[in-house]
């Protein structure tokens, strides 16, 4: 078995997947949202303390499989540097008193076979990554190829409904608040941008987007002052904008690849309003649509141990007095590290 740990930020998750069966026998996830909310938004150095304490609970109930561990595997990058720091130093303590190997894995990565959680892979595959720190499209050809097509300049999507539910006054997560108002919204009433809509440039946007509805909050006299529905219609609004600045990028990339399969993964993979949209758009272009279970769409620890069974069997291992945090920076393009 792999005992996988998740902290790259407000989530502490431990999960326990058999490698030959790739069945999960444990997983827990202890969300920080509660703690979090009043800030509207994630502070990491709360974050990071809340790890520290939620982390050991999780693996206290986990000790009935120790035995049977064959490996430690933890996310190492992309994420909050305090975070991420508080499950490599757990990994790297049950991997040296368990003498059992250490694997790092890139969380984007886990992401991806998020897809795969209990099942055999798939590839090729076009994946569309949307989360609270990324925007991006990968052609992921195998395990060990993977590229980046298409990336954001600024804000992610995630995070972009995080912020504009800030600025209604709606709280924290925003991504749940939005999508449950636009069911009740005018998504007509406010004309909103839709992001690099006359720019050849194919990549993602939103900065322009989150602006324009800041004024438009502005304009209904602040969050004070809006009113139910003036929240509910330009959630709807806002929402419609993001996808449909993302089915116009997406048309472009469907163009130039042959590719059949096609993934939506992360956080905002959750959102029914975009997945229903990918469904017509994979239906007009001939690609089958993949999403992972809702409950595996968000950060957790169970996508982490999926790809470590990939990387247990191919070997790839780290040393524990080497493994650190890599580089949080954003890919622009290129090979997915």
């Amino acid at each position: 078995m792999i005992l996988s740990i998740e902290s790259s930020c407000d989530d502490s998750a431990i999960a326990i997947t058999e490698i030959a069966t790739k069945k999960v026998l444990y997983h827990k996830k202890i969300s920080q949202e509660e703690e979090h909310s009043c800030y509207g938004g994630v502070v990491p150095e709360l974050a990071s303390r809340l790890h520290a304490v939620t982390l050991p609970k999780l693996l206290e109930e986990t000790k009935p499989y120790f035995d049977k561990l064959k490996a430690v595997a933890v996310t190492n990058q992309p994420g909050l540097g305090v975070t991420l720091l508080e499950g490599i130093a757990m990994a790297k303590t049950l991997a040296t008193l368990q003498d059992i190997p250490l694997i790092s894995v890139h969380h984007l990565k886990g992401h991806i076979y998020s897809l795969f959680i209990e099942k055999e892979t798939l590839f090729p595959l076009l994946v569309l990554l949307i989360s609270g720190g990324h925007t991006q499209v990968i052609r992921v050809e195998s395990f060990e190829h993977m590229e980046i097509l298409a990336t954001s300049i600024d804000d992610s999507v995630g995070e972009s409904f995080d912020k504009c539910a800030k600025m209604m006054g709606l709280g924290y997560p925003g991504g749940p608040l939005i999508e449950a108002l636009a069911r009740k919204g005018d998504e007509n009433r406010f004309d909103l941008p839709v992001p690099l809509r006359n720019s050849p440039l194919i990549a993602f946007s939103l900065s322009g987007l989150k602006n324009a509805v800041r004024l438009k909050v502005e304009a209904l006299g602040g969050s004070d002052k809006m009113s139910e529905q003036d929240r509910a219609d330009l959630s709807a609004s806002f929402q419609k904008a993001v996808k449909l600045h993302l089915l116009q990028k997406s048309k472009k990339i469907f163009a130039k690849e042959e590719i059949k399969d096609f993934a939506i993964v992360g956080g905002a993979s959750a959102n029914k309003y975009i997945r229903n949209a990918y469904e017509k758009l994979c239906s007009e272009f001939g690609k089958t649509l993949h999403v992972a279970p809702l409950e595996y769409c968000s950060d957790n620890a169970a996508m982490i141990g999926r790809y470590a069974i990939e990387a247990y069997e191919k070997q790839q291992f780290i040393d524990p007095n080497e493994i650190d945090i890599a580089s949080t920076k954003k890919q622009q393009s290129g090979m997915l590290l």
